[in-house]
């Protein structure tokens, strides 16, 4: 599901919609894996009796509640994650079933700046910090796919911005 349009002003165009690195959700990926196969070997080893049966629910359950919990919740807040560029401004939207979000505009971003771990440079991902003018603390954008890219198309959209406002 993209970004909803309703939410741009006139003549506002995205230019970039992000989630976090897809890297964010392999670990949770490969353990839903590992609770399946743990699942497969509970029944597989267990007794075909009542006994049994009432162990292999048992195991099943707990399973099922870590996969909620440990697979399910982080892709759920990854899916929900939106970074979102427009010609206008950056906006943040976060959450599952509560939802924050803030709007950057680009007029009162004075700094971006990127973060790259060397684990990040291989996979082309990093974290952006945009500093605004007034109260608010920085925003920290984790896990950006291509930052680097990222940082330097806000930047151009600023200078774009502020030429299009002195005209």
């Amino acid at each position: 599901m993209g970004f909803p349009d309703n939410v741009l002003a006139d003549g506002e165009k995205v230019e970039r919609n992000l989630h976090p690195h897809w890297l964010t959700v392999l670990g949770p990926t490969l353990l839903a894996l590992v609770l399946a196969a743990l699942a497969g070997i509970a029944v597989l080893v267990t007794p075909d009796d009542s006994t049994g049966n009432t162990i292999q629910l048992v195991a099943v359950i707990i399973l099922v509640l870590m996969a909620l919990v440990l697979v399910v919740v982080p892709y759920l807040r990854w899916r929900t994650t939106h970074y979102v560029i427009t010609s206008h401004r950056v906006m943040v939207r976060r959450g599952i079933l509560s939802k924050t979000g803030k709007d950057i505009t680009l007029s009162k971003i004075t700094d971006v700046s990127f973060h790259q771990s060397l684990f990040d440079r291989i996979i082309r991902s990093g974290t952006l910090t945009i500093e605004s003018a007034g109260d608010s603390a920085d925003e920290l954008l984790r896990n950006i796919p291509r930052s680097d890219e990222v940082q330097q198309l806000i930047n151009r959209l600023i200078d774009a911005d502020a030429t299009r406002r002195s005209h």
